[in-house]
């Protein structure tokens, strides 16, 4: 079964330690979203993951990752 993972917990501590807080209030959702995400117990919106990598200051690609 396809698979969206992500560096969302890495990526955050390389952006000076940013919290789960601070990203979902920049991104636009909850901190229970960015948990959900970290765990990989959710796939976002295209919407939702551009979102997040601006966020983070970088690329979709360097966030998520699509594995077929």
């Amino acid at each position: 079964m396809p698979k969206v993972s992500n560096r969302i917990r890495r990526l955050r501590f390389e952006h000076s330690e940013m919290t789960q807080e601070e990203l979902a209030e920049q991104a636009g959702c909850t901190r229970q979203t960015i948990i959900a995400l970290e765990q990989g117990k959710y796939s976002p919106s295209l919407e939702l993951a551009f979102r997040i990598a601006k966020a983070l200051g970088v690329t979709l690609e360097e966030v998520f990752q699509y594995e077929p």
